[in-house]
């Protein structure tokens, strides 16, 4: 459970950087760095696929589809939906409103699954709700009556990628977990391809004329964003997912990725070069309580099965 745990948080870390990425990239725009971003991602599994023990082979076609499907839809659309929640709504409102996708993962996994009992999640699920309505609370209370509209189309843009996490979330674990799993590094080529395959679709979107006109330091940044988040922030850390799908029930991996939302306005705090508001210091640390309650309600219910598979190999 350890080595999944580990890879879940890493996972959250590198995910965390989609919540600036868009920003720092200017003046590229989201299309720009989504292209480049899943072009890259796609580019290197492909590269890989030179080694066999990279190439999709004995999955069957549905899997190959689906696998193709979670990619595309699954990664493009996110951080599509991401970045435009972020350049409307700025850096906090984002990462709090998908921060509630591990409540709501969480209890259609454990309503699926029975991982543990109602009563031990009700703590670390109400920690989780509780420090995202903080944080939206503030956000919205201290936000200009102008920029109202804006935050409003940065909900509905938040919401969109949080429905989207939901369905990949639930999609990828169940692929994972089954018996017939695919090998975790196929896995992720299968999606990075996916991925680059969607981004192709972007490409009338593009910032053609940016290539001769951005200086030279916003051309470098931006291919530096573009290679960080495709090689780490897509390859990397899709296949410490994927190993994470594996080794954990979706309940607990669900509100591990709190974390991504912690990173997320960590990253956003420092762009913005600003400490968090009390509140959403404090919308944080109880997001953060709250995954560390979810370990362990986690850690004591496999360790409770194992003692009672223990005395049933006994007996």
């Amino acid at each position: 459970m350890l080595l999944g745990i580990i890879a879940g948080l890493t996972t959250c870390a590198l995910w965390g950087l989609t919540f600036v990425a868009p920003r720092a990239v200017a003046p590229f725009t989201a299309w720009d760095l989504t292209i480049a971003r899943y072009g890259i991602f796609g580019l290197a599994c492909l590269m890989l696929l030179a080694d066999r023990r990279f190439r999709p082979m004995g999955i069957a076609r549905s899997r190959l589809l689906i696998g193709l499907l979670l990619g595309g839809a699954g990664y493009v659309g996110y951080f599509i939906s991401v970045a435009f929640a972020v350049q409307l709504a700025g850096a906090a409102v984002p990462p709090v409103i998908i921060g509630t996708m591990p409540v709501f993962l969480a209890i259609i996994a454990n309503i699926r699954e029975r991982s543990a009992p109602w009563k031990a999640l009700a703590l670390p699920l109400a920690l989780i709700a509780i420090g995202v309505a903080i944080v939206n609370a503030a956000t919205v209370s201290v936000a200009d009556v102008a920029d109202t509209e804006s935050i409003l189309l940065g909900v509905l843009a938040s919401s969109a990628a949080l429905v989207i996490w939901i369905a990949y979330g639930l999609a990828n674990a169940a692929v994972m977990r089954s018996a017939t799993a695919p090998n975790g590094l196929q896995w992720t080529g299968l999606q990075g391809i996916g991925a680059a395959i969607g981004s192709l679709l972007l490409l009338p979107l593009a910032s053609f004329d940016l290539a001769g006109t951005a200086s030279v330091s916003e051309a470098t940044r931006f291919v530096v964003w573009a290679l960080v988040m495709g090689l780490t922030g897509s390859w990397f850390a899709t296949w410490c997912w994927v190993v994470a799908s594996r080794r954990l029930p979706l309940a607990l991996a669900a509100q591990l990725i709190v974390a991504e939302t912690v990173f997320g306005l960590t990253y956003g705090f420092m762009f913005e070069g600003r400490p968090p508001s009390p509140a959403e210091a404090i919308g944080a640390i109880m997001q953060v309580a709250g995954v560390c309650s979810a370990i362990a309600v986690f850690s004591k219910s496999s360790a409770s099965s194992s003692l009672s598979r223990k005395s049933v190999a006994q007996v």
